[in-house]
């Protein structure tokens, strides 16, 4: 079943739905400035966006990131569109405050959804996000358990279907979990997937050698791809997160720039003593073993290419 909002916003018009299959470049070069893969968004608008399970506003930490405030820390640093990423502790399922911001700024925004795999007919919503600006969706374990999270009629349908529609499987993980996507990418090799903040290697503090071996081996999947974001929670969890760098040289190396992109993981990159400008200055300015070109995948190309049609 849809929910009231996904019907609410299946009305969106033809001209903006085909603007998505189009590469961005060709006709909006205002927007040739980078691309953040993977940014949160909320608000403190209950009453039109309620949260999960009838939570009050005292559960949003930090207390407000609308898409205003995204957008003016982003275009600062000449980030002029934003995949957005579903939250699902605060709204579920409800992609609704993410589809609102991609119909103001259809061309600034993608959206990387949450679907119920357990509900009637997955494929089919997913379809319709697509025309909504959903060009991703999001899985985690964290939902219904490491054993049957991917071992599901649901969500062999959501990876068949992303298959025909371009739509990428994001898959927020850890480290243990990453045998079972590499199965998943083996059994739908023409999905595309992306691994969400280096599947989180470091969170405990510690870069270990076989978690860095263990998601260099992913891509050996032509589809597979990787955010190199959340600084914040990796390592040593402080800027300018130089600590950082070994690791990213090393995905360098197993995926190629073209498969991997920055991205910011705001608003938690811009809480405390950490901040936006740390974030895309490690790439900007300290990856010094990067060209150019490959600057540029990282900050724009790739995240083009997977989520914006580029």
């Amino acid at each position: 079943m849809l929910d009231r909002r996904q019907i609410l916003h299946a009305g969106v018009t033809a001209a903006v739905a085909t603007s998505m299959t189009k590469p961005l470049h060709a006709f909006t070069p205002e927007f040739d400035g980078y691309i953040d893969a993977h940014s949160h968004i909320w608000t403190r608008d209950v009453k039109n966006y309620p949260l999960k399970d009838n939570q009050g506003v005292e559960v949003l930490d930090p207390p407000s990131f609308t898409t205003e405030e995204l957008l003016k820390v982003a275009q600062k640093h000449n980030v002029q569109r934003v995949v957005l990423i579903a939250h699902s502790s605060f709204y579920g399922w409800d992609n609704s405050y993410m589809i609102d911001a991609w119909k103001q700024h259809p061309l600034r925004f993608r959206i990387v959804a949450m679907v119920n795999d357990a509900a009637k007919d997955p494929g089919g919503q997913m379809k319709l996000l697509k025309k909504q600006g959903v060009t991703g969706f999001r899985i985690t374990p964290k939902i219904r358990g490491r054993k049957i999270w991917l071992d599901n009629d649901g969500m062999n349908t959501m990876w068949s279907t992303a298959a025909k529609t371009g739509q990428a499987m994001c898959c927020l993980i850890n480290p243990e979990d990453l045998p079972a996507v590499d199965k998943m990418c083996a059994k739908h090799p023409d999905t595309k997937v992306v691994i969400d903040h280096f599947a989180r290697v470091g969170v405990d503090g510690e870069i270990r050698d076989k978690d860095v071996k263990l998601l260099a081996s992913l891509s050996k999947h032509k589809n597979a791809n990787l955010k190199i974001s959340a600084y914040y929670a990796l390592g040593k969890k402080k800027p300018p997160h130089l600590d950082l760098l070994p690791m990213i040289k090393r995905m360098v190396e197993a995926y190629g720039c073209d498969r991997l992109m920055w991205a910011s993981d705001a608003p938690y990159q811009i809480v405390g003593e950490n901040n936006y400008t740390a974030s895309i200055d490690l790439i900007r300015k300290h990856a010094d073993f990067l060209s150019d070109t490959e600057r540029l995948a990282l900050l724009r190309g790739t995240a083009e290419k997977v989520f914006f049609g580029g």
